[in-house]
């Protein structure tokens, strides 16, 4: 696919040993078109958006998510190369784990199953949705034109129903099984780099912790406030046989440790304190093991956190290494929040839930490829920054100082449209060297449509 401007070109041509010739040349059509549509995301949308509404072989692009042999993984794994080269080259990697549903209806889709709608329900209301679950993970960086941590997903995973594997006859893979299968594979990809995972209460199970936790390797998560916990198992006396212990001494609770006046409070102030402002909190630590009857024991770091001006209730967070500071363990939690705007961003802006596919490889393919576009903006968002400013969308009535992930897309959009993406005409010789006002707010209205 010709036209494309080098900035977007190098990005995306690192994706092109995947392909085969043929099937590269309409996977860049689709990725284009994907960034330049607005509302569905689907390949009639696409084609439309592209100037290719009449092509007679229309069918050959619905292949591409269909029916072409293209690895997935592998995909992830040199989006995973970009991000790091590009935002964090040196020290330790964040991450952040979470699972999503993906509200989709239709008898034909066998992965589909009914949940609880993590954005509807609350304590006291449960609500359904039927639809497809995901399991992703992304990466938690720093985004300099940006000033703030974002979450930029890689690697995104279905996780089907127990009816779709009943139906298949095959044994159902809960949603922490498919955990440790994406945080062992990342490790392998990135053998020599310092990993941190951070996930939600759901990922708080011991047989994921103990699966995932080596060297250089560590998971954050929440904990319970009556989970138990006991000292380090002491070393086996010379001279007797038997199973060397698993565990010491039983230790109070967290609950009681939270209402025992005689427990020691650090203060803190905790910058973005889930994307507000700045917030005081108090913290106190310490480690043991915690462990289960018939469960793998895992020693940990443990933190409790209470609010001064009792806002919230006291919370718990572990974190699988017992010699990372507390203080770092509680910024490295606060990123999490991060991995929900990005799930908001991607259904708001790049047509998440939006997509009619049917066939099993393409709705496996889909969502994680939305997804990766996310990170795929940012990407190229990235690059043009170097040479020109990051626009930031404005009124009177709303001021804002730092760009979002719309003004990302709406950059990209604009540079390729600049690029004379689908025409070849020559330059005119007389052209207005200042350009109509109408002319610039329609192509504003483009950039950013939704």
């Amino acid at each position: 696919m010709g036209g494309l401007p080098p900035d977007v070109l190098s990005i995306i041509k690192v994706f092109a040993p995947l392909f085969s010739k043929r099937v590269w040349q309409r996977a860049q059509v689709l990725l284009i078109g994907a960034i330049l549509t607005p509302g569905r995301r689907t390949v009639a949308a696409v084609l439309r958006v592209m100037g290719l509404g009449e092509a007679p072989h229309f069918k050959n692009y619905h292949r591409v998510l269909s029916r072409a042999r293209w690895s997935g993984p592998a995909g992830s794994r040199l989006l995973l190369g970009l991000l790091i080269q590009a935002f964090a080259w040196q020290g330790p990697l964040v991450m952040g784990l979470d699972d999503t549903i993906e509200r989709r209806w239709g008898r034909q889709i066998g992965a589909r199953g009914i949940y609880r709608d993590p954005v509807r329900s609350s304590r006291g209301h449960f609500v359904k949705a039927s639809g497809l679950r995901w399991l992703s993970l992304m990466l938690l960086v720093p985004i300099p034109w940006a000033h703030r941590v974002w979450a930029l997903p890689f690697l995104t995973s279905l996780c089907p129903s127990e009816r779709y594997y009943r139906r298949y006859r095959r044994a159902h893979r809960s949603l922490t099984e498919r955990a440790r299968q994406l945080l062992r594979m990342v490790r392998r990809w990135l053998p020599t780099r310092s990993i941190v995972v951070v996930a939600d209460q759901s990922f708080a199970a011991l047989d994921l912790l103990a699966a995932v936790t080596g060297d250089r390797f560590s998971v954050v998560t929440r904990l319970r406030l009556d989970a138990a916990l006991y000292e380090p198992a002491p070393p086996p006396r010379p001279g007797r046989s038997g199973r060397p212990r698993k565990k010491g001494k039983r230790l109070p609770t967290l609950a009681q440790v939270a209402a025992d006046p005689a427990t020691r409070w650090q203060r803190l102030t905790v910058a973005r304190w889930y994307g507000e402002s700045d917030r005081p909190v108090e913290i106190a630590s310490g480690t043991a093991v915690w462990y289960h009857a018939g469960k793998p024991p895992v020693p940990l770091r443990w933190v409790l956190i209470r609010d001064p001006l009792q806002r919230f209730q006291a919370q718990a967070l572990l974190c699988t290494d017992p010699k990372a500071a507390p203080t770092e363990i509680v910024q490295w939690f606060i990123r999490r929040w991060q991995v929900e705007v990005t799930f908001e961003e991607t259904r708001a802006h790049l047509g998440l839930e939006t997509q009619r596919q049917r066939s099993r490889r393409a709705i496996a393919r889909t969502t994680p490829i939305l997804l990766g576009l996310f990170s795929l903006v940012t990407l190229m968002a990235d690059r043009l920054v170097a040479n020109q400013a990051m626009p930031v969308r404005t009124a009177a009535w709303y001021r804002k100082t730092h760009p979002t992930f719309i003004d990302a897309l709406a950059l990209v959009r604009r540079h390729l449209w600049s690029a004379h993406l689908f025409s070849r005409s020559p330059p005119a010789t007389d052209v207005e060297k200042n350009p109509n006002p109408l002319l610039t707010r329609c192509i504003e209205i483009m950039c950013y449509a939704a």
